[in-house]
Formats: C-alpha cells, structure tokens, sequence
C-alpha cells in the first residue's frame, strides 16, 4: 500500500525474469506478438514444461518401494505439502487434486452443499461458471436455494455489505471468488468472511482463486475459509491438474477415498508426479524473485517476498497501461477507447483491463489487434460463459487486456501505440 501507483522489478530483475518464458514475444510458427490474454492461460516457464516433460518420461509406480518410486513419492509428498503450506498458507487442511481447477470447485461445492444443513447457498453474479454453475447444479440436487449476490457495476466487484443481504442461519454455503476474471478487480475476502460469520459463526466459506492466484499471496489461514482453488495453467505452469485446499472440516466430510486412506486423502489413483515437479518449479522461481530482496529467509517468506514484488510490478503495469506517459497516451486518455469498470484507486485491483473501441464490435476488435500482433481475449453477452457475467456489470462484452509480470512498460507501449492506431484507424 506504500506504493498506490506499483513498482516496477529493477531492470536486471526484469530482463532475467522474461528470460524464463516460453515465447513471451514470439510464437515459433506465427511469429513476433504480444500475449496479452494471460487470464485466459498464463506465459509458462520453461522450466515447468522441461520439469513436466522429465518426469513423464518414467513408468515407475509412486506407490511401489524400489528407488525411483520412492523418489517419486516423496516428490508427490513434498509437495503437496508445499503446495498447502507456502502457496495456499495452510498450517492444516487437506488438498484437493483434479485434472482442472473447475472439478476442485465442484468437488468442494457438492461435499458442503449435500452435507451442511442449511436451506440455502450463496454466490456471486460474476463467478466462473465453475462455481457459479456447480452452486446451481448442488443446489438444485439438494433441494437447497440458490442466492445470488449483484456486482457492483462502477468497481466490477462485489461488496461485503451487498453479501450480508444474502447470508442468514439457514446458509450452508458461501462462495465469492476472489478477484473478477474481467474488471481484474480483487474482492475483500476477508472483510466478507467476518461479516458473514457475524450472521452465522460456522458458515462454509470458499473462494475461486484461478484468477487471482497468479497475482497475489494467498492465505487461507488469515481469511479463514473452508476452501479455495488456483490453475497451474494459469499460475505460470502447466495444463492438467488443479489443485485445492479444503479446511480440516471440510476434509472430515464423507468423500470418495480409498478406504484404507486416512481421512484427509482425497487422491484416487496414482498420482501424476509431473505436475507436482512442474509446481515446485513456479514455487522455487517466485522464491528465487524473493531472495532478490530479501536473503536470509524461510522457502515461505522468500515465497511471499516474491509475490508481493510481481504484485507491485503488475500494479504499476496496470497504472502505465491506464495512465501511459508524456508522449504515449494510456487506455484513459486515447480517443475512441472506453475503459469498462475503472477504478481511480488500483491498490485492490490485479493486472486485467476491460476495454472497447468505439464504432467496433468486439470479436472484430480481437481480430484487428491478431493482425498487429497481440492477441487478447473478448468476453461477450452471445457467449454461454460470459453472458452472465458481462450483463452482471452493465455491459454487453468487453475486450480483456491482461499482460503478465514477465512483460515490461516497454511491451505496454507497443500494445498503447497498437491501440491508438486501431482506435484512429476505425474513426478514419
């Protein structure tokens, strides 16, 4: 909060972060662009892809005795236990394991909804369908209402006292993800939760964090949640798995298991020890930011270092992308272009902007900006994913522009001028 306006990696930091990317500035069969549809499937590191690719390479069984095995198995433990205590800031709990980040959102919305009493559940208007779609469905099968929170169309957020209206003692469950997948903007989880326990002291709480993982610390131990989730894919590593923490209560609800497991273990199968070798990349790479700053230090607080510096660097991405400079105007500032949902104070909001161009519809404006080189994402009314979400805050579509902490306020200024051009072009 020292520093409202962001602050960007120094130069010898950036250059070597960037470096760490798969094909941040070029793709291999079509050429120079910039990526910019990181909420969408984040840059990934090279590392991750090689660490993924290795382990894939052996037959072995985790659950056998002789040395691979064992070396397998132990990579698994380690990091699942990571995973739960630096990634997620668990000191207890459970984690949940998927081929997706949307399946961990059903598994822990149908364990609350079909166990907890209650005649009513609660989420948001702008959730993923993930969750939104897996409150329904429980719901629906348990007989249960289904409560829905409105977004606050200035912020694309949604506030704490618009929750309360919807939380009362016969809730079983409360879902409110924890930043927007299209204004970027990042809700009060905590305030949410202590308000809404106010009204019921046990209320299952959990939250999407697909979104907002990649930018932020998580800490499920000071929100005091039930549940939350995060995408590799999206948190600069691979397709194929999603991972979630589930609180001890949660854990000791009936769940599909082996039955000679013990009651936290919610793996089926053997495991994939790739994907946890690709996460214990991203963890040792957002340590390695971290010791930048910081030296003698905890895994967990050069973790954490870390992640404030890419917050901080993306805030100040965010600011130069809205404010521009002397010479390059920003998203504000350039004739003919709306920026949806803005906020004055950025502080509370991640590396996402929603735009339009004036005169353009918005799946004619992606394919202008393909033909410039950038490739950026619309969320638009006529799409059964995001009708909902866009009508939830006022609009009929919007054109999602997210970059990521490996690009600089040099790439910003390409995408700025690109933006001008088009924006001037159609005016033409």
């Amino acid at each position: 909060m020292n520093y409202p306006n962001g602050l960007l990696f120094p130069n010898e930091l950036q250059k070597k972060i960037k470096e760490q990317f798969c094909f941040v500035d070029v793709d291999p069969d079509y050429g120079e662009r910039l990526f910019f549809d990181n909420s969408g499937g984040s840059l990934r590191l090279k590392k991750c892809v090689e660490a993924k690719a290795y382990y894939e390479q052996f037959p072995d069984c985790p659950e056998r005795i002789h040395e691979r095995s064992v070396g397998l198995r132990k990579l698994v433990d380690d990091e699942t236990r990571e995973i739960l205590e630096i990634v997620f800031g668990a000191k207890s709990g459970a984690l949940i394991t998927e081929l997706t980040a949307s399946q961990t959102m059903f598994h822990m919305v149908g364990l609350i909804v079909e166990n907890i009493p209650g005649t009513n559940a609660v989420v948001s208007a702008i959730e993923h369908p993930s969750a939104f779609d897996a409150i329904e469905f429980y719901c629906k099968k348990a007989g249960k209402e289904m409560r829905v929170v409105p977004a606050n169309k200035k912020t694309g957020g949604i506030d704490p006292d618009e929750v309360v209206r919807y939380v009362d003692e016969n809730t079983c469950l409360l879902s409110i993800m924890s930043a927007s997948n299209i204004s970027g903007n990042i809700m009060n989880i905590g305030e949410i939760v202590n308000r809404a326990r106010a009204i019921k002291p046990e209320l299952y709480i959990i939250s999407d964090a697909v979104q907002h993982a990649p930018h932020c610390i998580m800490n499920v131990e000071k929100l005091k949640i039930d549940g939350i989730n995060f995408a590799p894919y999206k948190f600069f590593g691979v397709r194929g798995c999603g991972f979630a923490y589930v609180s001890d209560r949660v854990a000791a609800l009936p769940h599909h298991k082996l039955i000679a497991k013990d009651q936290k273990v919610f793996e089926l199968g053997t495991c994939t020890p790739g994907n946890f070798a690709a996460m214990r990349e991203i963890i040792d790479y957002v340590c390695e930011i971290g010791r930048y700053f910081i030296d003698d230090a905890s895994r967990k607080e050069l973790y954490n270092k870390g992640m404030e510096a890419i917050h901080l660097h993306e805030r100040a991405l965010l600011y130069h992308m809205l404010e521009g400079t002397n010479d390059i105007p920003g998203l504000r500032h350039i004739d003919g272009v709306t920026v949806y949902v803005d906020t004055k104070d950025i502080t509370s909001r991640d590396l996402i902007a929603a735009i339009g161009i004036d005169g353009m519809n918005f799946t004619e404006t992606v394919a202008e900006y393909q033909r410039h080189g950038v490739t950026v994402y619309e969320r638009v009314n006529t799409s059964i994913y995001s009708k909902r979400i866009v009508e939830a805050l006022g609009l009929s579509g919007a054109i999602r522009v997210s970059p990521l902490h490996c690009h600089d306020t040099d790439d910003i200024d390409k995408f700025l001028k690109i933006t001008a051009d088009i924006a001037k072009s159609n005016k033409e």
